[in-house]
C-alpha cells in the first residue's frame, strides 16, 4: 500500500482528497503547511507527495526545494487555475506533475496512480530483460534502469523518476530526433494530458543536473519546433 502525503492549508480539500485516495486503497497523511509536512518527512517519508504551493509557515516551492536536497520521491503540485508562473517554475524546480485547482478528484488518482506506475518501472519492479532494464551506456553516460542510478563521466547525477525517462528515451538511440509528442507518452500515461511546457521545463532541469557535474555538458540538442536528440559524446 502506497502512502501519499497531502500538504494543503485548506481544510477541506485535505478532507476530501483523503477520503477518496483512502476509498482508492491509498494510506494517506495530511499536513497543514510545509512546515508541518517537513518535520514529519524528516522522520519517515511517504512514496509520495501532493503539495499546494501557497501555504503559510512554509509554502510548496520552499518544501520542494527542502525535499530535493535529500530524496527524488515523487511529487505533484498544486496550481492556481491560471498561475503559469507557478506551473514552470515547480517543474523546473523538480516537481514531477502538476494539477490545476479547480481539480477533478478522479484526474488527481489518474495522476498519482501514473506517477507510482513510472516510479515502479524505473525502480526495477517491472523487471524483464528489455531495453528499458538493462544498463546502459553511451559515452560518457551510464545509466542503470534497476538502482535508479545515472552517473555522467564517474560522476552520479541524482534524477526524478520523470527525468530519468526523458533520458533514458533520448540516449536509448542516439542521433535520432524525439519529439515532445513522443516523450510525453514515454513519461505520461496515455490519458493523462500535459502541454509542451511540461517537457520543456523537465529537460531544461535535467540539462541544469548534468551540468552541475560537467558545466560543458551539451549531450541533449534541441530542435526548435520539432523535439530533442541525444548526441553521444
Amino acid at each position: 500500500m502506497s502512502t501519499i502525503a497531502l500538504v494543503d492549508d485548506d481544510r477541506n480539500i485535505l478532507t476530501s482528497v483523503a477520503m477518496t485516495l483512502e476509498a482508492e486503497g491509498f494510506e494517506v497523511e495530511t499536513y497543514h503547511d510545509g512546515q508541518q509536512a517537513l518535520d514529519a518527512f524528516n522522520r519517515k517519508l511517504p512514496d509520495m507527495a501532493v503539495l499546494d504551493i501557497k501555504m503559510p509557515r512554509m509554502d510548496g516551492m520552499d518544501l520542494l526545494q527542502r525535499l530535493r536536497q535529500k530524496t527524488q520521491m515523487p511529487v505533484i503540485f498544486l496550481t492556481s487555475k491560471d498561475d503559469e508562473i507557478d506551473e514552470v517554475l515547480g517543474l523546473r524546480m523538480g516537481a514531477d506533475d502538476y494539477v490545476k485547482k479547480p481539480f477533478s478528484q478522479r484526474l488527481l488518482v489518474e495522476r498519482i496512480r501514473a506517477l507510482l506506475r513510472r516510479q515502479d518501472a524505473v525502480a526495477g519492479d517491472i523487471v524483464g530483460d528489455t531495453e528499458e532494464t538493462k544498463v546502459m551506456e553511451r559515452g560518457e553516460l551510464r545509466m542503470d534502469p534497476l538502482r535508479h542510478a545515472v552517473a555522467w563521466k564517474g560522476k552520479d547525477v541524482s534524477l526524478t523518476v520523470t527525468e530519468f525517462l526523458l533520458l533514458q528515451a533520448l540516449a536509448q538511440r542516439p542521433g535520432f530526433v524525439k519529439s515532445r509528442d513522443q516523450l510525453m507518452d514515454v513519461a505520461y500515461d496515455d490519458q493523462v494530458y500535459v502541454d509542451d511546457r511540461t517537457i520543456d521545463s523537465h529537460i531544461k532541469r535535467l540539462r541544469k543536473k548534468m551540468r552541475s557535474v560537467d558545466p560543458e555538458f551539451s549531450a541533449i540538442e534541441t530542435l526548435y519546433g520539432i523535439g530533442y536528440r541525444y548526441n553521444e559524446e
